[in-house]
């Protein structure tokens, strides 16, 4: 019989501790996340009077799918969707365009103070947004862009982050490729579209999924900017969708579901590239 000392039991206690502890965190990471989604789906098919009353009702007496239909007709939801597509594609484009040159300059071209303009763009990364939303705004309403889709793309064309992931990426690539390809001739954009692309792969589909789920999200700045439904994106109508019903009891059954229509198609591609999304990430942090 194999004996087994007592250092090897004590390491296989320890392991078992590990695992066990990465369980609960998982569990209370499930709870902390899966709770308020699963309290917007279940209220997005109650009843109002499933939703006024004490004690909360966890699982609706009747289902209301209506709620669904409501929402989609009570404001013009598909306008805000559109308006959503429009201001998420623009400057989901321009900042991944922003943040692969910036990152491709600061990695393999040669120019003074490129490490001032890496820290400049760290310290952009450690201001908050909110800080500047009243000098952006005085800014932007000043040049007579309120109520207007440049008013509210391109303010938010900064990209301090996809900038730091892409050039931690780009730093990680083999040296030994970079430089032959510049011994063979290539220049700055052969370099890029032939070499470094093609290896970045999942950090670009990181950066890419980041940025589209950030803008898809934003509320505050579209929200400053957007006075009528012409330009106003899905989370501000979402607000005008509470603010139809009567403020001092709002009907929470279509705001839920609008709530839920306006997750689903960001949800969908989230679900469709995370594989390479944490692929990105992981790669881009671990190689600095």
């Amino acid at each position: 019989m194999k004996h087994v000392g007592p250092q090897t039991l004590s390491y296989r206690r320890r392991e078992r501790a590990v695992t066990a502890l990465g369980y609960v965190a998982m569990v209370c990471v499930l709870i902390i996340v899966g709770v308020p989604l699963f309290w917007i789906l279940i209220t997005s098919l109650k009843d109002r009077s499933d939703i006024y009353t004490q004690p909360a009702v966890y699982w609706p007496h009747s289902w209301r799918p209506e709620n669904y239909s409501h929402a989609t007709t009570t404001v013009p939801f598909w306008t805000f969707l559109r308006n959503s597509l429009i201001v998420t594609g623009v400057v989901s484009v321009v900042k991944f365009a922003l943040g692969v040159f910036s990152a491709y300059g600061l990695v393999f071209l040669r120019f003074p103070g490129k490490n001032i303009v890496f820290l400049v763009i760290i310290a952009a990364l450690m201001v908050p947004n909110q800080i500047t939303v009243i000098s952006n705004y005085a800014f932007i309403a000043q040049l007579g862009w309120r109520n207007t889709f440049q008013g509210i793309i391109v303010p938010l064309f900064g990209v301090a982050f996809g900038t730091f992931l892409m050039r931690n990426h780009f730093l990680s690539l083999p040296a030994e490729v970079i430089e032959a390809a510049r011994m063979d001739g290539a220049n700055w954009w052969r370099l890029l579209t032939r070499v470094v692309l093609p290896m970045s792969g999942p950090t670009m589909v990181a950066f890419a999924v980041v940025t589209l789920v950030t803008e898809w999200n934003e509320y505050l700045w579209p929200f400053l900017m957007a006075d009528s439904a012409d330009v106003a994106t899905l989370p501000v109508g979402l607000t005008l969708l509470q603010n139809t019903e009567n403020p001092s009891v709002t009907n929470w059954g279509p705001v839920m579901a609008g709530t839920v229509l306006t997750m689903l198609p960001i949800l969908i591609v989230f679900l469709a590239l995370q594989r390479h999304m944490i692929k990105g990430l992981t790669s881009g942090a671990v190689k600095g």
